[in-house]
C-alpha cells in the first residue's frame, strides 16, 4: 500500500508541474474581471495546492520530512522574511496578502507560492523530468506564438474564441493586435519578455540537434528536419517578438542574444568554425528580421526598410499658410516620459518608508501621495497606476531598502554562482550536449527577464520563470548536492511493517485530502463570485442597474469580505436608491440608500488608504444627495480625504472644487479650480467650471452683472477651450452666447 500511494504521488507531482508550464502562458477567459493575469494566478495556486499535497502525502507514507537544499537557500529565506514584515505593516495588509486586485501576482500568497513550487521541483523532480519540463515550456511557447502571430494581420483567434469572428474587433482602440501583438500573454510587453527568456533555449536545442547529426554545412542543415524544426521555433519566437513591437523585451533579447554568444565562445563548447557558422546564421536571421518588420526602436530605423525608404522618399510639398489655428496632437504622451514620472513618484514614496515600504502590492496608494503634478499632462494622467512599471523600483516602494536588498540577493547570487561556472567549473560532459548548451541558454533568459522587469513589471509566467530557471540551471549543471538535505526521519519499523500504513497516518492523510478538497473549492468560488462581479461591473457600465445589482448581490453572498465586490456594489445600491427616488417610491429608495452608505462606511474604514474606494464613497453620496441633501456633507467630507490621499490628482481636485460650488462656497471651489488648472493647464473641464462659478459670481440677485471683472473672467475661460482646446466646444459656445458675447 505505502508504495503504491508513493508511487501515485509520484506521478501527481511532475505531471502536475508540467500542467502549470502548459497553462499558465495559455489561459484566458473573457469571463472573468481581467481577461488574462487573474486566471493565470488561479492556475498557479490550483497546481500549487495539487502538487503541495501530493508532495505532504509523500512524506507523511514515508515518515520522512525531506527538502532539497539549494544554493539560493538563504536569498529567497531572506527574502520572504523582508516581504512578510512588509506585509504586517501594510497600509493595506489585504492588498498585501492578496495582491492588487485583479493582478494578484506580487501579493504575499503568490510569492509563497512561488516559494513552495520550488523546494517541491526540487525535492521530487528527476533530472530527466526536468529536460521534459524544458521541452513543455517551448511546446507551449510555440504554441502561444503561433496563436499571436495572425493577429497581426488582422486575424485573432482569441477574437474568434470569445466571438465567433476571426478578426481584431474584441479588443478596443487601446489593444490593437495588429500594432502590437500579444496572444495569450495579454499584453505586448509580456509577450515580449516571456519570448525574449525562450529563444535562447530555442536557440540549444537548435544547436545541440545539429550537433548530434554532425551538421558542418548549411544544405545538411536545412536537409534535417529535427534542426531545421528547432531554427524554424527560433524565428517564429523572433518574429512576434518584433511583432509585439516593445522596447524593453526587444533590449531584453539582444542583451540576452549576445550574453548567450559570449559565454558560448568563452566556454569553447564549440570548435571556432561551427561558433561563427552558428553565430552568424542565428543573427543574420534576426538581423534580416528587423530590417523588413522593423524595430521597436526608432534609432535603427536607418537600417529598416520602412526607415530607408522614408529616408530617401520625397520630401513633402509645404502646404500654403492658412490662419487656422494648430490643434493638439492626437497621440499618447511617449512611454518613457510616462515612466520618468512614474519612477520619481516611487523614489518620492521609498523615501517616506525607506526601511520596509510602504507594504507588498500596495504601489497605487503610496504613488498617489507622491506623484508628480507633470503626471497630469500626459495622455495617461487618469490612468490608476498600481506598479511603478519597474520592478526593482516597485519593491523599493512597497517592501523598502530591506525588500529589495533581498530580491537583488536571490538574482546577484545566482548569477555569481554562473559566472563561477563559466570561468571556473571544468565541463564534465561532451562540449557541445544539449545540457551544457541549456547551462548557457538558462542563464541568458534569465538576464532577459531581468533587463525586461527594468522597463516594466513581472507577471505570473515570468515570476515563474524567475524562480524556476536557477532550478533548471542547477540541474544542467550538476550543482545539487543529493546529501545537502533538510531532513528528518521518524523511528525505523521492521521490514515486515513497512508497507503498512498506519491508523495515525490514514488520518493524517484523510485530513490533509479534506483541508486540500476545501481549498480547491474556496478557489473555484472565489473565480466564480469574480465572474459574477465582472458580470455586474459590466452591466452597471451599460445602465443595467438591475441586472448588475442580481450579479453583484451574488458576489458579495460568495464572498462578503472582498472589498472590491462591496466597494462596486455600494455604489450600485446607491444608484437604486437615486432611481426608485426618481420613481417616487421613498421608502424603498432609503432602504437601499441605507445599506449603500453601511457599506461604504465598512469598506472606506477598514481601506482608509484606497483613494479608489474614497472616490465611489463620493460618487454615492453625490447619488444620494438627491434623495437627501444632506448627504452634500458627507460627500465633501469623503472628497477631503481623497485630496488628502492623491493631493495632486487633477481629476480629484476637479471633483473638489465642483462640488464645493454646487455647496455654495464659490470662492473656495474657484480657489480649488485654480489649483486644478495649475497641475493641468490643458484640463478643459476645470476650466468649465471655474467659467460658470466666476459667472454666478459676477451676478447680483436679480440676475444682472454685477462685477465686471468677474464676468471677464468668465469670458476668458470659455475663450481659452475654444482657442486652445477644442474649437468646436458646444457648451462652451453656448455658454459665451447666453451671456451675450460673440
Amino acid at each position: 500500500m505505502r508504495s503504491s500511494i508513493i508511487s501515485l504521488c509520484d506521478k501527481i507531482i511532475p505531471y502536475s508541474f508540467y500542467t502549470l508550464f502548459a497553462l499558465i502562458p495559455l489561459v484566458v477567459t473573457n469571463s472573468t474581471s481581467e481577461l488574462f493575469e487573474l486566471n493565470k494566478m488561479w492556475i498557479t495556486w490550483g497546481m500549487t495546492i495539487i502538487i503541495l499535497s501530493a508532495w505532504i502525502t509523500k512524506m507523511i507514507v514515508q515518515k520522512e520530512f525531506r527538502v532539497q537544499r539549494t544554493p539560493l537557500d538563504i536569498p529567497i529565506i531572506l527574502f520572504l522574511i523582508s516581504q512578510l514584515i512588509s506585509t504586517f505593516i501594510s497600509l493595506d495588509s489585504r492588498v498585501s496578502w492578496w495582491g492588487y486586485y485583479s493582478r494578484f501576482n506580487g501579493g504575499m500568497l503568490s510569492l509563497l507560492s512561488y516559494a513552495f513550487l520550488y523546494y517541491a521541483y526540487v525535492s521530487n523532480i528527476s533530472r530527466e523530468q526536468v529536460f521534459t519540463t524544458l521541452k513543455v515550456i517551448l511546446g507551449t511557447g510555440i504554441f502561444v506564438a503561433l496563436w499571436g502571430l495572425p493577429s497581426h494581420f488582422g486575424a485573432d483567434p482569441t477574437c474568434l474564441l470569445f466571438r465567433g469572428t476571426l478578426d481584431v474587433t474584441c479588443w478596443t482602440e487601446a489593444f490593437k493586435p495588429t500594432i502590437r501583438i500579444f496572444s495569450t500573454l495579454g499584453q505586448p510587453a509580456w509577450l515580449a519578455a516571456y519570448l525574449a527568456a525562450l529563444i535562447p533555449l530555442s536557440v540549444a536545442y537548435t544547436i545541440s540537434a545539429s550537433e548530434k547529426k554532425g551538421i558542418t554545412n548549411l544544405l545538411s542543415f536545412i536537409k534535417d528536419w529535427k534542426t531545421l524544426a528547432y531554427f524554424a521555433v527560433t524565428a517564429l519566437f523572433y518574429l512576434d517578438l518584433l511583432y509585439a513591437n516593445t522596447r524593453g523585451g526587444f533590449l531584453a533579447f539582444w542583451v540576452a542574444n549576445i550574453l548567450f554568444w559570449g559565454i558560448l565562445f568563452i566556454k569553447r563548447y564549440l570548435p571556432v568554425k561551427r561558433f561563427f557558422q552558428y553565430a552568424v546564421l542565428f543573427n543574420a536571421t534576426f538581423l534580416i528580421f528587423n530590417f523588413f518588420s522593423g524595430t521597436p526602436l526608432a534609432q535603427l530605423d536607418i537600417i529598416t526598410l520602412s526607415g530607408i525608404q522614408k529616408a530617401i522618399a520625397p520630401a513633402p510639398t509645404t502646404p500654403a499658410t492658412t490662419n487656422t489655428p494648430v490643434q493638439p496632437s492626437v497621440g499618447g504622451t511617449e512611454s518613457g516620459n510616462i515612466r520618468l514620472y512614474v519612477w520619481k513618484g516611487a523614489i518620492d514614496a521609498w523615501r517616506a518608508s525607506p526601511i520596509f515600504g510602504s507594504g507588498v502590492e500596495t504601489f497605487a496608494y503610496a504613488y498617489y501621495q507622491h506623484r508628480p503634478a507633470g503626471h497630469n499632462l500626459t495622455s495617461e494622467w487618469d490612468y490608476l497606476y498600481n506598479k511603478a512599471h519597474n520592478e526593482y523600483l516597485n519593491y523599493l516602494t512597497t517592501t523598502g531598502i530591506f525588500g529589495l536588498t533581498t530580491y537583488l540577493s536571490i538574482i546577484g547570487f545566482f548569477l555569481f554562482l554562473v559566472l563561477k561556472n563559466i570561468f571556473y567549473k571544468k565541463q564534465d560532459e561532451e562540449k557541445s550536449s544539449l545540457s551544457s548548451l541549456l547551462s548557457i541558454a538558462l542563464p541568458a533568459g534569465f538576464v532577459s527577464i531581468l533587463v525586461s522587469n527594468f522597463f516594466g513589471f513581472s507577471v505570473v509566467m515570468m515570476n515563474v520563470f524567475l524562480f524556476f530557471f536557477p532550478l533548471l540551471y542547477f540541474s544542467m549543471n550538476n550543482s545539487l548536492n543529493d546529501k545537502k538535505v533538510l531532513k528528518y526521519t521518524h523511528t525505523q519499523e521492521p521490514v515486515h511493517l513497512r508497507e503498512y500504513v498506519n491508523p495515525y497516518q490514514w488520518s493524517a492523510l484523510v485530513v490533509l485530502f479534506l483541508i486540500s478538497t476545501f481549498s480547491l473549492f474556496l478557489l473555484l468560488r472565489f473565480w466564480q463570485a469574480d465572474k459574477a462581479y465582472a458580470l455586474g461591473y459590466n452591466l452597471s457600465r451599460v445602465g443595467d442597474i438591475q441586472g448588475a445589482y442580481n450579479n453583484l448581490t451574488e458576489a458579495v453572498k460568495i464572498r462578503p469580505a472582498e472589498p472590491v465586490f462591496l466597494d462596486e456594489y455600494a455604489v450600485n445600491l446607491a444608484t437604486i436608491a437615486n432611481a426608485l427616488q426618481q420613481n417616487n417610491e421613498a421608502t424603498s429608495a432609503a432602504q437601499f440608500a441605507q445599506e449603500a452608505v453601511t457599506i461604504s462606511d465598512t469598506v472606506t474604514t477598514n481601506h482608509p488608504n484606497n483613494v479608489t474606494f474614497w472616490k465611489s464613497r463620493v460618487r454615492i453620496f453625490y447619488l444620494l444627495s438627491e434623495l437627501n441633501p444632506s448627504y452634500n456633507t458627507q460627500a465633501l467630507s469623503a472628497i477631503e480625504k481623497a485630496v488628502s490621499l492623491a493631493p495632486t490628482d487633477a481629476k480629484v481636485q476637479y471633483n473638489y472644487g465642483v462640488l464645493l460650488g454646487q455647496n455654495g462656497n464659490v470662492d473656495k471651489a474657484i480657489e480649488v479650480l485654480n489649483k486644478t488648472i495649475e497641475l493641468k493647464p490643458d484640463y478643459r473641464d476645470a476650466y468649465f467650471a471655474r467659467g460658470l462659478f466666476y459667472r454666478q459670481t459676477a451676478l447680483n440677485e436679480s440676475g444682472r452683472v454685477n462685477d465686471l471683472k468677474l464676468n471677464e473672467l468668465a469670458i476668458q475661460d470659455m475663450k481659452h477651450i475654444l482657442e486652445n482646446i477644442d474649437k468646436e466646444d458646444q457648451a462652451a459656445q453656448n455658454a459665451l452666447k447666453e451671456w451675450g458675447v460673440n
